[in-house]
């Protein structure tokens, strides 16, 4: 076998010391790597960027100006490229071909996974080096001003061949942020405010995450940005990984650890830390620890726009143009502006196949169980909805059991669910307001005091199937997410639900009741729930992407509030009761009781055939020891769950009804049969024909 750089053999260790052993190993790296570029392994479907084959890599780069020329410099070190370091000039040995289709095309034997390339543009004004639009991973120094890195794509060995992706009825999403999710030191104290969370710092998160019942995570972007700290959304090279989610090699120790328990409490084949070394890696051991442990992954995309690209003229806006601030000359973009960035230029079919390819990418070499779309909105005003329906057309072909979802805000958003053949977008979901919209109004209405009207009926309007919708579950249901509960977006920002039950206390009974009570209507309803993080232990405050250590959220509240303890215990259990009783994850629905006065709402979900639910929600401020209600059977009803249960868990003064009720009733509310029932006070209870087990 042939010694790298450092002296390390497959399955060995050896450092080098002799330095004239030393020097001849690095003489023939340079060896290796200085074959010029020749057509062989290149064809009309050699897939762009740089992609590694038998004998070397590569390289496909789409680049039309008509005056340019481009070549490519590569090295087996991220300080020297080539022989001739920073001095390097165009090498007719390196200059690629140019096709009839403007791509640019070549093949350089000796290349090897973690080899660095950049391409140069000839014959242009401004900076000649460029960042590969395609690059898998870019090297941690230096960015913008920073190589690429040759990845081999089937580089991981995946654990997760047995996960199959729930059904998208089934799924409960929870989404967060990873810079500011979670990141502890090494002696467990929270590190965030003094740097971001890495991809392996969700790791600590899993037992978590799976305590809590959700089987679907949603990160928000996670490829690289130009900002030290950003939500995600200004994305600018699209097919890697976020540097600063990543971990260097010299800080993996303990990482590596962490990944080989969660491998090994699976009975599965430990890894070494060379696979963790690189960035692409990392996210992948991520996912696939994920699908371990029963959790699909939804990742974001933003497919609107990228941006910013001030300083940086190395990226995809200026790659084949002049740095001379001319809009009209991008090669990716339109003039339009969007959340500080450019907007697609969707007409060409070179840019809709860069997005396509990238959405590609992540389904089939990183395992991904379905992509969130950002913004489509936008995508449809700036004219790419025909681009939408190749990307759905596309990508259902290529994995048609992964979920598509987009962020659609227009007044009939069914548009984007009908199939492409009926002029739809073709998606499979859409993020909708409706019960959010109108829980968050009944629970401020709430707060004004027990006396204000609320507006129960509202509720009654958004529990029901959304108007031209194919299904139910094709709307995602949420109360708070990463736009509307951020600090810094001081305009359209709303407090986090206990914030909003109770502005003078988020820790009192009012807060937390009704806390209860909105999580108990978002998990009882038709349509894919999604929480976000923090959501489920009480979290209050707005959160933030910057280093505020006020906007993070307070996991280690889960040592000293029994509010928060208690909290998650509440929503473990209530996800718990979703997931047990079929009916609340399918399409029927009927409420059958509002009384406004009262403050109750009441309504039945069930399947073709049986399993029965009733779920009756009140925010009144005092409990009903005797309310008459409808059931549609008559017979034994068990109470699977009572909210006011984790009120101080376990409630020493719980209002419920011992268990279960035995429905003999007279016709009541449009139902067959009635029963005589105790409501606690703010609280939520589900009755069903059976416990679930």
């Amino acid at each position: 076998m042939t010694p790298n750089k450092t002296g390390t053999v497959a399955g060995t260790v050896t450092t080098v010391t002799d330095p004239a052993l030393a020097a001849l190993m690095e003489r023939l790296e340079i060896s290796r790597l200085s074959a010029p570029v020749t057509q062989d392994h290149i064809s009309a479907a050699t897939p762009m960027g740089a992609n590694l084959v038998a004998d070397g890599a590569t390289f496909r780069v789409w680049a039309p100006n008509e005056t340019i020329e481009v070549y490519l410099r590569v090295s087996d070190r991220h300080d020297t490229i080539d022989a001739a370091g920073e001095n390097w000039q165009p090498n007719p040995e390196r200059r690629l071909q140019r096709n009839t289709d403007n791509t640019w095309t070549g093949f350089i034997r000796g290349v090897r996974d973690g080899d660095y390339y950049r391409f140069y543009i000839a014959n242009r004004d401004g900076q000649p080096y460029k960042r590969d639009p395609y690059a898998r991973e870019l090297e941690f120094y230096g960015y913008p001003d920073c190589d690429c890195i040759v990845r081999d794509a089937n580089g991981y060995l995946w654990h997760d061949q047995g996960f199959r992706t729930p059904p998208f009825n089934d799924l409960i999403i929870y989404e967060f942020h990873v810079g500011r999710f979670f990141a502890v030191d090494e002696r467990g104290q929270d590190a965030r405010q003094f740097r971001v969370g890495k991809f392996l710092d969700v790791l600590d998160q899993i037992p978590h995450l799976v305590h809590l019942g959700v089987n679907a995570i949603e990160p928000l972007p996670i490829v690289e940005f130009h900002s030290p700290y950003s939500m995600g959304y200004n994305s600018a090279d699209l097919f890697s990984p976020e540097m600063d989610y990543c971990v260097e090699p010299e800080d993996l120790a303990p990482y590596l650890a962490k990944v080989n328990k969660l491998l090994a409490n699976r009975g599965c084949q430990l890894i070494a830390r060379r696979q963790l070394e690189g960035q692409v890696n990392q996210l992948k051991a991520l996912i696939d620890i994920c699908h371990l442990y029963g959790i699909a992954v939804i990742l974001d995309v933003v497919y609107n726009h990228a941006g910013q690209f001030s300083e940086d003229d190395e990226g995809i806006y200026f790659f084949d143009r002049a740095n001379n601030g001319n809009d009209n000359d991008s090669q990716y973009f339109t003039n339009d502006g969007w959340a500080g960035g450019k907007v697609f230029a969707y007409w060409k079919k070179e840019v809709r196949q860069f997005l396509i390819d990238n959405a590609i990418s992540f389904l089939r070499e990183y395992h991904v169980d379905g992509l969130r779309y950002d913004e489509v909105t936008v995508i449809d005003r700036f004219g790419g909805w025909d681009f939408l329906k190749d990307l759905t057309n596309t990508v259902k072909y290529i994995k048609p059991e992964s979920i598509h979802i987009a962020e659609y805000w227009q007044d009939d958003p069914t548009w984007v669910l009908r199939d492409t053949r009926e002029n739809g977008a073709g998606f499979d979901a859409v993020w909708y307001p409706g019960l959010r919209d109108a829980v968050r109004h009944a629970v401020a209405q709430a707060a004004v005091g027990r006396d204000a009207h609320l507006d129960m009926n509202g509720i009654r309007d958004q529990l029901m199937r959304p108007p031209n919708f194919p299904a139910a579950w094709r709307a995602v249901q949420h109360l708070e997410n990463h736009d509307l509960q951020r600090k810094e977006n001081i305009n359209d920002r709303e407090p986090r639900i206990p914030s909003l039950a109770d502005a003078t206390d988020a820790r009192s009974w009012y807060a937390r009741s009704r806390s209860r009570v909105a999580m108990s209507l978002l998990l009882t309803a038709p349509g894919i729930p999604m929480l976000f993080m923090g959501q489920e232990i009480l979290e209050d405050k707005f959160w933030s992407d910057s280093p505020d250590p006020g906007a993070f959220v307070w996991w280690h509240g889960l040592l000293q509030d029994k509010s928060m303890v208690d909290h998650l215990r509440f929503s473990r259990d209530l996800i718990g009761v979703r997931r047990r009783q079929p009916a609340l994850r399918g399409e029927a629905i009927n409420v059958f009781h509002v009384h406004e006065d009262n403050r109750i709402i009441a309504f039945h979900r069930w399947l073709e055939g049986g399993r029965d639910v009733v779920v009756v929600a009140s925010l009144n401020e005092s409990s009903f020891g005797q309310y008459d209600l409808g059931f549609p059977l008559p017979g034994v009803w068990f109470e699977v769950f009572n909210s006011d249960v984790y009120e101080h868990w376990i409630n020493p003064q719980v209002v419920g009804n011992a268990g279960s009720i035995d429905v003999d009733g007279a016709e009541l509310h449009g139902m067959p049969h009635s029963c005589t029932i105790a409501i606690p006070a703010n609280g939520l209870l589900v009755f069903a024909r059976d416990r679930g087990d």
